[in-house]
């Protein structure tokens, strides 16, 4: 708006005048304005006096002065909706948000950097990790690939043994940034039943679950696994591989077991033929084995054994492909090696399985000197 070179006490002035009698020419020609813009005036400051037309004047730069701060704070919040879309404080994603606040919006990168509540220079200037953090980085990812199915708190057991000072939060980073998330499996809806409580075991060698996991060679050949987990210590007590296993097989194999491990207290199983033989039902009545049978239809009463094939499927089996039976009982005993002797498990206090039996049967021995000082002797 152009600016007028009469103040407003003189604009007011030529009002009154020609309110008195002077005519409206002859006032415009006397002082340099056109009658258009006297009108204009009158009809504006007509019936006003000086401090009246000083205070409207006042009232309209204040309103002139609130609508510029109002559309500034309409595009600071555009510009945070645009850059934040909720609540952000980490230094990366502040960097992310005024990158979109200055290509979205026509904000400049000094304002944007004070509305994120980040200096200039670190939002131009992005730390650059240390050789430390890029060695626990490239570490991360390689056992990523290698173990797909473990997040980063199995990463993180795994990694104390090589940075024995890198806590979870880092791990869970670095884990994040790498963009290692595994993608969880969506389950089932299955109809409410009645649940039979796993009795919950008090010593190694007090049950065993078993149960049996399929596969096929690359020719379509069927394989068959037995499983077999110690439910105290989670230990894998054997993995049989073969193209078939009746019950008198299943028998010898517990036998050969139990030569260097003792015969369990009892042993746990579904309704499959192999465990309702004569031969199996024969070898727990000869060795005073309880047999506990889940009822049918009942996975979740032999949890033990179906938790452990979950992994031994996605670890294992999915991983591999196996193009003969010599090949597939030498990759599955080497995961069961590394199952029961390197792989932290989080019901043994996330430690492998053989050293949590091992931490309890050093604790049994030494109960037993304390309250036995003869055995000591």
């Amino acid at each position: 708006m152009k600016k007028s070179r009469f103040t407003t006490e003189q604009i007011i002035g030529f009002i009154k005048q020609a309110d008195a009698g002077m005519a409206v020419s002859e006032l415009a020609r006397q002082h340099g304005f056109s009658p258009a813009s006297f009108y204009a005036w009158r009809a504006k400051y007509g019936g006003m006096e000086a401090e009246d037309a000083k205070r409207l004047k006042d009232l309209e730069s204040e309103n002139s002065r609130l609508k510029r701060l109002l559309a500034e704070a309409h595009l600071d919040i555009e510009a945070l909706k645009v850059g934040f879309g909720g609540k952000t404080l980490a230094p990366q994603r502040k960097r992310e948000a005024i990158r979109r606040m200055c290509e979205l919006t026509p904000i400049s990168e000094r304002r944007a950097c004070r509305l994120a509540g980040l200096s200039r220079d670190a939002f131009r200037h992005e730390p650059e990790p240390t050789p430390a953090t890029q060695a626990l980085s490239l570490r991360l990812v390689e056992l990523a690939q290698v173990r797909r199915r473990f997040g980063y708190r199995r990463l993180h057991d795994l990694l104390k043994r090589e940075f024995p000072m890198v806590n979870h939060k880092k791990v869970y980073r670095l884990y994040q940034e790498a963009k290692l998330s595994v993608r969880r499996r969506r389950k089932a809806k299955r109809p409410v039943g009645e649940r039979q409580k796993l009795r919950a075991s008090c010593r190694p060698n007090d049950t065993w679950s078993m149960d049996f996991v399929f596969d096929a060679l690359a020719n379509g050949r069927r394989i068959k696994s037995l499983t077999v987990v110690d439910d105290f210590t989670r230990e894998s007590v054997d993995i049989a591989v073969d193209h078939g296993i009746s019950g008198a097989y299943v028998v010898r194999l517990l036998d050969q077991a139990a030569c260097f491990r003792g015969y369990p207290s009892a042993v746990r199983t579904d309704n499959g033929p192999e465990f309702t033989s004569r031969a199996f039902i024969a070898w727990t009545q000869q060795h005073g084995v309880e047999h506990i049978l889940i009822e049918p239809g009942c996975p979740t009463q032999n949890g033990y054994i179906e938790s452990f094939n979950g992994k031994f499927r996605d670890e294992c089996l999915n991983e591999h492909w196996f193009t003969s039976l010599t090949q597939a009982r030498g990759v599955i005993g080497e995961w069961r090696r590394d199952y029961n002797e390197v792989r932290p498990h989080s019901s043994c206090g996330r430690i492998p399985p053989s050293q949590f039996a091992a931490h309890h049967r050093a604790q049994q021995d030494n109960n037993a000197v304390i309250f036995n000082p003869g055995l000591s002797q």
